[in-house]
């Protein structure tokens, strides 16, 4: 069990003290997982190393020991060191970032609309995205444009339906307000080509809105060079930061579109409002005080990411380090292991003809599947000790498998014996909630 930091001093001498940490079964010693639980969904939820929660409780307690000293300014301080940290991984500038429970929390608050403005989407949508532009459509001028795209689709072909449907929306006369897309789509977990299609709505005139649930910790980011109007990541998904912990980036061009946080926090000043508006020295003050203070969230998740980042830097695979080194285990294992998990169902992987839909984490096996969707993945859950997203994808059962750097081949090809085991049995014991 790692121990927790009781004085600021010793805040990051548990992972000062690590040298190095392997990919794989060493990796896998500094997580909190059950003895034989095999975490093969980590991109759902997340989670994070001992060492970090340790320092992430240590800021909930500070909070709890002396409240108003610590959320009214110690915990601001903090905030601003985290912002820093994320904003140099990310090349952000560090006004443009802020804190956010999650990367879907703040869709509903980036545009007005008016009569004849259009939200582009795919049908590949995050469910909770796709329901945040069905409530604005409900409850504001904007229509929708879904585009449809069935993978395995080339990046050429769903660029050229892209530029297809704002000619489409144009010709009838309508405007093409924003567009909103992924880094990652989460099932099928799939490459998305984010930066042509960012490039493609800042020459047509578009806002882009990325949702990037699943792009730090898991892809390589530069934002300075990207430009997107909004990008919205989670910490807690693939940066093992504590749930939830998300940034929200917002172009400096866009700060004045920013008018309040959700919930409205104090830093919100209205328009027709004689008080002076709080300043930090910072042109962006504005926007960083809106989100600066939000109620009573809890912040340590927030204020355990330079945590996460130091922790992460310790990890190691061949000649590589840090983020690198994640990334390239990440990718090589999620490319060898869907390609095994394939083999031992006498299956495919998903993707297309030039490889790039697996250019992440995720691998994606066809199933042989074919009883209702609820029974099996509780099965997996109650007799395997484990949880494989399993999902109906263009009339074909799919299984979606996360590499993390605590995996290994080994893992991946327990999981395929254990698919193909489920899939061959004739009979799934009932189940019934439990009454404890």
């Amino acid at each position: 069990m790692s121990k927790q930091p009781k004085e600021e001093g010793d805040l990051y001498t548990v992972i000062d003290s690590i040298s190095t940490i392997e990919c794989g079964k060493e990796a896998a010693q500094h997580f909190y997982f059950d003895d034989g639980w095999r975490n093969l969904n980590h991109g759902s939820y997340g989670t994070l190393p001992r060492e970090v929660g340790a320092v992430a409780r240590y800021f909930h307690e500070q909070s709890e020991r002396r409240p108003d000293w610590f959320i009214r300014y110690e915990s601001r301080l903090r905030n601003d060191e985290a912002r820093a940290a994320i904003a140099q991984l990310i090349n952000a500038p560090v006004d443009s970032v802020v804190f956010v429970p999650n990367a879907t929390t703040e869709l509903t608050l980036f545009l007005i609309y008016q009569p004849g403005d259009v939200i582009i989407h795919f049908s590949s949508v995050f469910d909770s995205c796709h329901k945040t532009i069905e409530y604005l459509v409900e409850t504001t001028p904007v229509q929708a444009h879904g585009i449809r795209c069935d993978y395995p689709i080339t990046d050429a072909d769903l660029v050229a339906r892209f530029e297809e449907a704002i000619q489409s929306i144009r010709a009838s006369g309508k405007s093409p307000k924003l567009a909103i897309f992924d880094t990652v789509v989460s099932l099928p977990g799939v490459r998305v080509p984010f930066e042509i299609l960012t490039g493609l709505c800042r020459r047509h005139g578009i806002f882009s809105v990325l949702d990037a649930a699943h792009s730090v910790g898991h892809i390589s980011l530069d934002l300075t060079t990207l430009d997107p109007d909004f990008f919205v990541l989670n910490c807690h998904k693939w940066l093992f930061a504590r749930r939830g912990c998300a940034v929200m980036y917002v172009a400096a061009r866009n700060h004045p579109l920013m008018r309040s946080s959700l919930p409205t926090s104090n830093g919100f000043v209205p328009q027709t409002s004689k008080i002076a508006k709080p300043t930090t020295g910072s042109a962006n003050a504005n926007f960083i005080t809106l989100f600066e203070f939000v109620g009573t969230i809890d912040k340590s998740p927030y204020l355990a990411v330079p945590a996460a980042l130091k922790w992460r830097s310790k990890v190691v695979f061949k000649h590589l380090k840090g983020e690198d080194a994640v990334r390239a285990y990440c990718f090589s294992l999620a490319r060898e292991g869907g390609d095994r998990v394939a083999s031992i169902l006498d299956t495919e992987v998903l993707d297309n003809e030039q490889g790039t839909l697996r250019q992440c984490a995720f691998a994606n096996s066809r199933s042989k599947l074919h009883e209702p969707l609820f029974f099996r993945p509780l099965t997996l859950v109650r007799e395997y000790n484990t949880f494989m997203p399993i999902f109906m994808y263009v009339g074909e059962m799919w299984v979606r498998l996360s590499a993390q750097i605590y995996l290994t081949i080994e893992d991946f090809e327990w999981a395929g014996r254990a698919l193909r085991e489920v899939s061959e049995r004739h009979t799934i014991r009932p189940w019934h909630p439990s009454k404890s």
